[in-house]
């Protein structure tokens, strides 16, 4: 088998691209947070009564619970399996820059749903959650019942909406980087991640 087929068609990264799985899990979570924030950013604009607004809290709950088990799924996997090398000619402030910001994104990914998760358990409306309306998901019982939960609203409210704003810069400088690695740098970084490029 040639060798851009096999490079092509491998589940597992290579010294210069990444395997299926990890662009599966890339695009994956790329899908659904960007189409989670932007319908978060859309119900924040809905009034109270609108009768819209239920069924799509419960679809943005059911995205966030998604992302949180995707990216769970990907940071094992990458931890079973080497990224590709970063290339030789890139500046060290730039590895510098690109590692901080991957830091950076999977752990908004990870703190977004589960200041959710908080929002939910504190809310005074004690709604419950149910994904995609089959699974239920329980509140977190130590924030629930708590008397001062008043308090957790608040700090889950602010970390959610805090962390949705550095979601927003984090991902414009990762594709702002991998626009100006494509088009300007012309080398492979963002070739290595797009599904059947080699």
């Amino acid at each position: 088998m040639p060798t851009s087929v096999a490079r092509k068609t491998s589940w597992r990264n290579s010294e210069t691209r990444y395997g299926l799985a990890a662009i599966g899990f890339h695009w994956t979570v790329a899908l659904f947070f960007l189409g989670n924030l932007g319908l978060g950013a859309y119900m924040s604009g809905l009034e109270l009564s609108d009768p819209d607004l239920f069924p799509l809290y419960q679809l943005h709950k059911s995205f966030g619970v998604c992302i949180f088990l995707v990216v769970m799924l990907r940071l094992t996997w990458r931890l079973l399996d080497t990224s590709p090398a970063m290339p030789l000619d890139m500046a060290l402030w730039e590895q510098v820059a690109a590692k901080l910001t991957h830091v950076g994104l999977y752990g908004i990914l990870v703190a977004m749903p589960l200041s959710g998760w908080i929002i939910v358990s504190a809310s005074p409306f004690n709604i419950p959650t149910r994904i995609f309306d089959l699974i239920a998901l329980p509140h977190i019982e130590l924030i629930a019942t708590n008397p001062d939960k008043d308090l957790w609203l608040g700090f889950g409210e602010w970390a959610h909406w805090l962390l949705a704003w550095s979601a927003a810069a984090a991902v414009f400088l990762h594709v702002a980087a991998a626009l100006r690695h494509h088009f300007l740098l012309r080398d492979d970084v963002l070739r290595r991640m797009l599904p059947g490029a080699h």
